[in-house]
């Protein structure tokens, strides 16, 4: 490990999850750690994602955030949370079917949040320095002991030493895809685990009381693979005539939908597609609140599987994005990245305050993170692809027949279903469709039942990882192979 770093941590990316990184290391240090937050943008705009802003779905849940409050005593209001929502809810294609999960949310204004996370880690002592694009990390004797980049003002090489380097920089990190070291981390995403997504925020006027496009109280989420070939799309309130409303699909998925469709539709015409559709939402125009300038379109890539098999070695993790971890079923990125960010601050302090930021030092990261909310995912993953290969008629009969009370509640607080009523209704079932159907929920949860167990058999220290991921290959393959298109 380098002897003589400049900084105890370093976080690659301010964004939501490098500043939650950050602020909770230096919570459980009690501020001792010498900390530096490194971003490609100025200040003024520090976390924005792409050219075209903050872009994001806004929701969390008001779990994931009471998660953070209760362990490291950050908490957020208005202005950055910009609107309560009571829950989630999703319709079936036909709009019969509805089913709300999630509970209690926000809504967050992602241009004013950065600026309230800034304040927070700078009274703690927290450096940050921007305008300042990595390149790569700096390897020495197969540790991370630094990052290297570009002052884009001035146009100089920058270098800085650190014992550990957080990579919050996103899906597709550069930091991540090239790294140097030996190790267990995945590098690259399959471009099936990936959503092209994109929204608007609109300001608009009200045209009728249809809550199954508009509810000034509930996240809305449609299913039908006619509007969103291979996910969904989603109408949440960012007020009473204020919106964030997108769509997410899957690439695969959109390829067929055109091809079937005799269409050369893209990304951004399936959106203003689905916005036209919308018979609530009169009159949408582009929110030019102060808040909004710069942020109320844009499109980016989510990835939509479990997170990264393995999140560190010696002398770096993965935390948010960059470690997949946005949710399988809804691409929900915020809450997993607060809680894993939650989560590795205190990790990193009993790496550093032992001395040892190896691999197997900062291995506890892996067990705590499944243990909280990584146990689920890779369930999630499945169920996911089932659902990707499901018409339209199939979703609304499912939605309609085969999810009870139990279910709902599971999907409630992001657990996977168990569809028990589909045995109780196997002499009803018509069309040997929805018998297939029925017999491929019954697999899915039964695989994630193996794979919940699998999770919680994650091996205590790197030298059982193989085998453990040799086996969870093994259901994923089986599972995939299943419900191939």
């Amino acid at each position: 490990m380098h002897s003589s770093c400049e900084y105890d941590v370093i976080v690659a990316g301010g964004g939501l999850a490098g500043m939650i990184v950050a602020s909770s290391a230096a919570f459980y240090s009690k501020q001792s750690l010498k900390i530096l937050v490194i971003d490609r943008n100025p200040i003024s705009d520090l976390g924005k994602k792409t050219m075209n802003g903050w872009v994001c779905g806004d929701a969390v849940g008001k779990n994931s955030v009471d998660y953070m409050t209760n362990r490291i005593g950050i908490s957020w209001s208005s202005p950055e949370i910009e609107h309560p929502v009571n829950g989630v809810i999703a319709y079936s294609p036909d709009h019969e079917t509805a089913i709300s999960f999630d509970g209690e949310g926000y809504i967050l204004n992602r241009r004013v949040l950065p600026q309230k996370q800034l304040q927070d880690a700078l009274k703690v002592g927290i450096e940050v320095l921007d305008n300042t694009a990595l390149r790569s990390l700096i390897i020495e004797d197969n540790y991370v002991v630094g990052v290297e980049g570009e002052d884009l003002k001035n146009k100089e090489i920058i270098k800085k030493t650190g014992k550990l380097v957080i990579d919050c920089t996103g899906v597709t990190s550069v930091l991540r895809t090239n790294l140097q070291i030996k190790s267990f981390i995945q590098k690259r995403i399959d471009r099936d685990d990936l959503e092209s997504t994109g929204r608007y925020i609109y300001d608009f006027d009200i045209d009728g009381d249809d809550k199954t496009y508009f509810d000034p109280d509930y996240c809305i989420i449609h299913l039908d693979q006619n509007l969103a070939p291979g996910g969904y799309g989603w109408v949440f309130p960012k007020g009473k005539n204020k919106v964030n409303i997108g769509l997410g699909v899957q690439q695969k998925a959109f390829i067929s939908y055109n091809k079937k469709m005799g269409k050369n539709k893209d990304l951004k015409m399936l959106i203003d597609e689905y916005v036209s559709s919308n018979p609530i939402i009169s009159k949408p125009k582009l929110s030019d609140d102060e808040m909004d300038i710069g942020n109320n379109w844009g499109t980016w890539q989510v990835s939509v599987r479990r997170q990264n098999d393995c999140m560190v070695g010696n002398g770096y993790m993965l935390v948010g994005d960059s470690a997949w971890m946005p949710k399988p079923l809804d691409a929900g990125g915020i809450g997993p990245a607060i809680i894993a960010a939650t989560i590795a601050g205190r990790n990193i302090v009993e790496a550093i305050q032992s001395n040892d930021v190896s691999e197997n030092g900062l291995w506890k990261y892996n067990l705590d993170f499944i243990k909280d909310y990584g146990y689920k995912t890779a369930g999630l993953e499945i169920f996911r692809r089932l659902l990707q290969s499901l018409s339209n008629e199939q979703i609304n009969y499912g939605m309609k027949h085969f999810l009870s009370k139990l279910d709902i509640e599971k999907i409630t607080v992001g657990e996977h279903p168990e569809f028990n009523t589909v045995d109780k209704l196997s002499l009803l079932i018509r069309g040997a469709m929805n018998k297939k159907l029925a017999d491929n929920l019954k697999y899915t949860a039964s695989m994630n039942k193996k794979l919940v167990e699998h999770y919680n058999n994650y091996p205590l220290v790197p030298d059982g990882f193989a085998d453990w991921q040799n086996i969870l290959f093994k259901y994923l393959n089986e599972s995939n192979t299943r419900f191939q298109n």
